[in-house]
């Protein structure tokens, strides 16, 4: 193993055109009680901060009980509408071509870093059938901290524990599609591989430091080239 490869899923391998913010209002009137009156900024954010801020927003205090008990029904929401992500949302050009080939590849382990909690993760990726081509052991889900930095440090510890291999930062790349992205992958230690693919341009994920940015996924050789090279540092 040479390179550890990390994926965004939301606006990177995929759009669920809107589901996510859906579901979110459904779960908090379920645990609540009460409808959602402000949705926080939920993009590049972990799920457990989310649903705090959530919380926090309406006026509801965001215990731990009531955390876990949202994450909980959180997940059960999403499988229980795993269809609807198919009809309701797409793949993005190209990323099942880029998880293919490095999925073939015996220098890389491929998982995912996400906001999404490892059950929404899986979830997401199996309606897509792109679940096949990652490693959900070595991955960093978003009830791991409340923010995407600590999410890197898990990733490469739990790599580490599976293949024996210490990852540092020339040699974990992380893919994402916003600023916050970028960030985790900085404060993490990791090299980024930006794709202006979400709501960020790619002016604006330059302007976060992304080491090398691209249009989006289409280009297969050129996101391999693009991986590969930010692992070799």
């Amino acid at each position: 193993m040479r390179t550890l490869v990390l994926w965004d899923i939301d606006h990177t391998l995929i759009d669920v055109a809107g589901l996510s913010r859906e579901i979110y209002g459904a779960v908090f009137r379920d645990v609540t009680g009460r409808p959602v009156t402000r949705f926080p900024d939920m993009s590049g954010r972990a799920d457990r901060s989310i649903i705090t801020a959530l919380l926090d927003l309406n006026g509801v205090p965001a215990t731990g009980d009531l955390v876990d008990t949202f994450a909980e029904a959180l997940a059960k929401t999403y499988e229980d509408r795993r269809d609807e992500l198919t009809v309701r949302g797409r793949e993005l050009p190209g990323g099942r071509a880029a998880l293919a080939a490095l999925a073939g590849r015996p220098d890389v382990a491929q998982s995912v870093l996400t906001g999404n909690m490892k059950p929404i993760a899986i979830c997401k990726l199996t309606a897509f059938g792109l679940h096949e081509y990652v490693d959900f052991d070595i991955g960093a889900y978003g009830l791991d901290g409340l923010e995407r930095p600590s999410l890197v440090r898990f990733a490469r510890e739990r790599a580490r524990a599976k293949y024996g291999r210490a990852f540092g930062a020339h040699d974990t790349v992380l893919i994402g599609d916003t600023p916050r992205d970028v960030q985790a992958g900085h404060e993490g230690g990791a090299r980024v591989v930006a794709v202006a693919t979400g709501r960020s341009d790619a002016a604006a994920l330059r302007a976060a430091g992304a080491e090398i940015v691209l249009p989006d996924l289409a280009d297969t050789a050129a996101v391999i080239r693009s991986i590969l090279q930010a692992g070799d540092g």
